[in-house]
């Protein structure tokens, strides 16, 4: 299952290992689980299924399987006799009702395909960030922090049968409010609090940013999210605003314990949350996108780096073969592990490996114009998919 590919949420449907592992969770497993992962923090480290495939999944197909998991479960859980066409029926109508703008949603809907393909077109759409293709590309910002609200009113939809997009946008305008007062408590605050701010301002789908400047307990209604799960989001996005590499001083500690006390929450849940944030993120800070603060240029780098490397990975059969089959390229990547290559002999490695990607249609990034540009990325992983015989003379 491949989730940049057409068909994927049916072969998803149709594969009994993915459903055995989810079928009997409840919503209280499902948060749990998506929280391991990433996902209720922005970032999808993993996927709440186990990848029993050669494919290696990018963070925003790993961000789709997690999204459709999280609404697969929510769906069966809540409704009785449930089955997939019923499902992702469901599902479609869901997302139209949030679509008040109609914009890419609408044209999905005219578009003459089945339901399952609507929503994938729906799930690619709706986990992008509000920046332009542009700006994305020299982004830290490329994970959304908000997409699990889809979850909780989808949820709302099935129970009360009525337009969740009210729902969604006080949720919304709730979560952002908070964090931003949680900014504010902050004795000092650093580059990472500013990108934090942009990350959720990109991440809105239902409201308009609000101004963090208005934002305070007496302003924010908390009292309407009564259930667990609701709350347990709202603390745990807070609690990742306050991250601190070091600890929290002693502002942060009072507003989340003031914040545990508004919404009603014991004090130990309070700590399990900021503490499961701390883990988290020291586990996986070096590739959190928004942690990582560098130069434009860098950023685009390293972002072009990762989507070359999973291409290659998943191509690495028929590239081994081709490479091997081809003798004199053969040699001339042998021996440039021990010599510097000629001008020529770099030429001759070129052309040989553009020919070479002309053959694998998922490696065409290669052979569009200043795509030669990236063969180097493409040489730094060759040593890594060739015998070790071909590394012995480094």
């Amino acid at each position: 299952m491949n989730p940049s590919t057409s068909g994927w949420i049916e072969k998803f449907l149709k594969d009994p290992d993915y459903d055995q592992q989810i079928s009997k969770w409840s919503i209280d497993e499902l948060y749990s689980n998506l929280r391991k992962t990433g996902f209720i923090y922005g970032t999808s480290m993993e996927t709440l299924i186990s990848n029993k495939s050669d494919i290696v999944y990018s963070e925003e197909e790993k961000t789709k399987i997690n999204l459709f998991t999280a609404l697969k479960v929510t769906y069966y859980d809540t409704i009785e006799n449930a089955n997939e066409e019923d499902c992702i029926k469901a599902l479609v109508q869901f997302y139209n009702f949030l679509d008040t703008k109609k914009s890419f949603f609408s044209f999905i809907n005219v578009l003459p395909s089945n339901n399952s393909e609507k929503l994938e077109k729906i799930i690619h759409t709706r986990i992008q960030t509000n920046e332009s293709i542009f700006k994305k590309n020299f982004s830290h910002l490329l994970t959304n922090a908000l997409l699990f609200i889809d979850v909780l009113a989808f949820d709302y939809f099935l129970i009360h049968d009525k337009n969740p997009f009210e729902y969604a946008a006080k949720l919304e305008e709730t979560l952002t409010n908070t964090v931003f007062l949680a900014l504010k408590s902050k004795e000092e605050q650093d580059d990472h609090d500013e990108l934090l701010v942009k990350l959720f301002a990109s991440s809105v789908r239902y409201t308009d940013i609000s101004n963090e400047e208005d934002a305070s307990f007496d302003y924010i209604e908390l009292d309407p999210y009564t259930d667990e799960i609701e709350k347990r989001y709202i603390l745990d996005l807070t609690s990742m605003a306050v991250w601190n590499d070091k600890k929290l001083d002693k502002r942060e500690q009072t507003f989340m314990s003031a914040l545990g006390a508004e919404l009603e929450i014991p004090e130990s849940v309070v700590h399990e949350s900021v503490n499961l944030v701390q883990d988290f993120i020291n586990k996986h800070k070096e590739h959190i996108s928004y942690f990582n603060y560098s130069h434009p240029a860098l950023h685009f780098y390293q972002q072009t780096s990762r989507t070359v490397s999973v291409l290659i990975l998943r191509n690495k059969k028929r590239l081994i073969k081709e490479i091997s089959e081809s003798k004199d390229l053969m040699i001339l990547l042998g021996q440039s592990t021990i010599r510097d290559l000629s001008k020529e002999e770099k030429k001759q490695v070129k052309q040989q490996l553009l020919d070479i990607c002309k053959t694998i249609p998922s490696l065409a990034i290669f052979i569009l114009p200043g795509g030669s540009l990236l063969l180097p990325l493409l040489v730094k992983f060759i040593p890594q998919l060739l015998p070790s015989a071909f590394n012995e003379n480094k």
